[in-house]
């Protein structure tokens, strides 16, 4: 299988790349031209993260929504993984149920 080389960004980039999303007045695409970043990723960083100031310092922390999305994927994985248990336990019960001949 051919492996996928995905350019990663940094967190400053990402971070800087926002804030002259924010302040020039560009558009989106004509930053990712200028930046030299894949078409779209601007909106998605903008969506995806917010910037948090703490100590002085600004991170991108993920947004509300990608919270919530993260936790709904969390609780499905869990989800999936207690109805498996539950089908486990309701065999053994079936098993150990059963009157021996």
């Amino acid at each position: 299988m051919n492996k996928r080389n995905y350019r990663t960004y940094t967190q400053e980039f990402k971070l800087e790349a926002l804030e002259l999303l924010k302040s020039s007045g560009k558009s989106a695409g004509q930053l990712e031209r200028e930046l030299g970043i894949t078409p779209g990723l601007l909106p998605k960083w903008r969506d995806r993260y917010q910037a948090q100031a703490k100590n002085g310092e600004v991170n991108l922390v993920p947004s509300d929504l990608a919270a919530a999305q993260a936790e709904i994927r969390r609780l499905r994985r869990e989800l999936a993984e207690v109805k498996e248990e539950r089908e486990i336990l309701k065999k053994a019960v079936n098993i150990f149920s059963r009157k021996s001949a």
